[in-house]
């Protein structure tokens, strides 16, 4: 419930700055100097907008001059209908050409534009610590990428132009009129207050329903994606109506919310039609009593009611125009929030980075995580790691050994001094070249949802098939691989679904291998397996391990009983140390009660 509430504060604030102010058009300005390479295109495209929407507001003119032609007026530089027609089909065709090259010329810029914004998005998630991913959705951070930068694409390909269009249009319409036709100028402009108003209302109404409408959609998101990334978990639940209901009510508000949206949308054009072709009546009625009157032409009433049909549709267009300025000022805000965090790497080249001996000293070790920063997980720990040596870290849940394993990488910052990589502060070090030369073989490892080959060579992306194979051998997955008919190139499936536990194990040491690290960190890397798979992905490991600095974290301690030293943590603390041997002489001691308590649990499977 805090952390709902912290979300609806954070959307509550996020309304607020979609206000049209100084502060958010300058953010919206931040995203539009993604334009600034495709500029050329924007002015010219400018240019053939300016024309389209002259040509455009010539046509009430043209129009009366038919009228005023065809009643035998010849006051006009065109004489007769027949010019008059060829007039209008030339600025036709001039419109056409103009329309056609604004349209190519914007979607040049747009879609170039949106790329570009996508592509530095998605780097900029991609870069940022792990903590930020703690805090965020990854619903909420798709729907940034998809939701909120269509929002803008939408704005910059059509809103844009339409919203020049509109203001050219009234601002152009409404000076002919009052230039040419003061007196029917002011009747018209009497109806346009009401109209005003009711446009500005709606377009704060529709404001508040659409963040309530995205709120649904971002959540009905969250769903599908949570469910499709544990997809196993709900069948094995057998959860898929509790998930279809799930998705089902919020599809429900989302539908409730927008057919609220359609009946006061409803409301609203129908007003604007009563107000516009009202107003039109009105000019009419007192127009026909100038023709009358002889002050005014038949052409120049048709002339002017054109004119205050194309202003009226203008302002008419105004509320949701405004509607999506705003949407998209809301866009601009969460995108700009995003790239103005702070990335954790870059993404250039890993040639350069040096190559570690892989020697680990931590020294009175403290640290709380970001998101529970009022629990000490870690509280003064020391331990020492020399090159090539192969360390493990036991102890009970919750003790800290996956945490000890998390700061050796770098993937949360470090408050004080505590970690020393071959002599040097590991805040010194650049985290890109730590993270280079080391690898890790989690228990609940995810493989990515193309071929075994593309899997492996994650972990050298230019490396040569010959050195995928050999990686392959090394890691006892060859001989699997050459059963699959495809071979190396077999589709592994979502997240590895395809594969067995044990296969999708040694693909990932396979990946590790070929990595050639000179850190290497396991994470309870065979309690999952069956004897047979454990047996083989155990030789993998061994491999892996030859002439590397190995941390071993382990629940089953026969998997550490060759570690060249044991850490035993408990409550965030080195509680005993020492060889398996030694460990095992204080009868009496965390870890001898740890092999009592597993030797016992054995036993009960046997018998069972």
């Amino acid at each position: 419930m805090a952390r709902r509430g912290r979300l609806q504060d954070s959307e509550d604030n996020i309304d607020k700055k979609r206000k049209l102010n100084k502060d958010g058009f300058q953010k919206f300005l931040q995203i539009f100097s993604y334009t600034r390479p495709y500029q050329g295109y924007f002015w010219i495209g400018t240019i053939f907008l300016v024309v389209s929407t002259l040509t455009t507001l010539s046509f009430p003119t043209l129009s009366g001059k038919i009228a005023d032609v065809a009643s035998g007026e010849k006051n006009w530089i065109l004489k007769s209908v027949n010019e008059v027609a060829l007039v209008f089909f030339g600025i036709l065709l001039l419109q056409a050409i103009a329309s056609f090259f604004r349209v190519y010329l914007f979607a040049n810029v747009t879609e170039r534009t949106m790329a570009d914004l996508r592509s530095g998005l998605y780097n900029k998630i991609i870069t940022l610590p792990i903590s930020f991913f703690e805090k965020n959705r990854v619903g909420d951070l798709i729907s940034r990428i998809n939701t909120d930068i269509s929002q803008l694409e939408s704005m910059l390909s059509f809103g844009l132009a339409e919203l020049f269009r509109q203001i050219a249009v009234l601002l152009i319409g409404v000076s002919i009129l009052l230039f040419r036709y003061t007196e029917l100028a002011l009747v018209m402009l009497a109806t346009f207050p009401l109209m005003i108003i009711a446009a500005i209302l709606f377009g704060r109404f529709i404001r508040k329903l659409s963040k309530k409408a995205q709120e649904e959609l971002a959540q009905a998101n969250t769903i599908v994606e949570e469910t499709f990334q544990a997809i196993q978990v709900v069948k094995v639940f057998t959860n898929e109506f509790l998930e279809q209901k799930r998705y089902r009510g919020k599809i429900d508000n989302l539908v409730k919310i927008a057919l609220k949206t359609s009946v006061f949308r409803g409301f609203f054009v129908s007003f604007l039609i009563f107000a516009l072709f009202g107003g039109i009546v009105l000019v009419l009625w007192y127009g026909a009593n100038m023709i009358s009157a002889g002050t005014l032409k038949t052409g120049e009433l048709i002339e002017f009611i054109l004119y205050t049909i194309f202003i009226g549709a203008s302002v008419a267009g105004m509320g949701d125009l405004y509607a999506q300025l705003q949407k998209t000022l809301g866009a601009s805000e969460r995108i700009l929030e995003i790239l103005g965090e702070h990335s954790e790497v870059d993404s250039r080249s890993l040639e350069n980075v040096p190559k570690l001996q892989g020697n680990i000293q931590i020294e009175n070790l403290q640290f709380s995580y970001p998101t529970r920063s009022d629990v000490e997980v870690l509280k003064g720990v020391d331990l020492e790691i020399k090159q090539g040596e192969k360390v493990a870290l036991v102890g009970h849940s919750g003790a800290g050994k996956s945490t000890i394993a998390q700061l050796i990488m770098k993937l949360y910052p470090t408050t004080q001094n505590g970690i020393w990589v071959d002599g040097k502060d590991i805040n010194n070090w650049d985290t890109l070249a730590i993270r280079a030369n080391m690898a890790f073989v989690p228990q609940e490892l995810i493989l990515f949802g193309g071929t075994i080959r593309e899997n492996i060579a994650y972990g050298k992306p230019n490396a040569t098939d010959a050195e995928i194979i050999a990686a392959a051998k090394k890691a006892n997955a060859f001989d699997f691989i050459e059963k699959f008919p495809e071979k190396l190139d077999t589709v592994v499936g979502e997240r590895g679904v395809k594969l067995s536990g044990g296969q999708r194990q040694r693909v990932a040491i396979a990946r590790a291998i070929l990595k050639d690290p000179s850190i290497l960190i396991l994470d309870e890397a065979t309690s999952s397996l069956d004897a047979e798979s454990e047996k083989l992905v155990q030789d993998a490991l061994n491999e892996l391990m030859e002439g590397r600095t190995t941390i071993i974290i382990a629940h089953r301690l026969a998997t550490i009983r060759n570690a060249d030293k044991i850490y035993v943590l408990h409550e965030g603390k080195i509680a005993e140390k020492g060889t398996h041997e030694e460990l095992l002489l204080n009868a009496d001691g965390i870890y001898s009660n740890l092999i009592r308590l597993q030797m016992e649990k054995n036993e009960v499977l046997i018998k069972e």
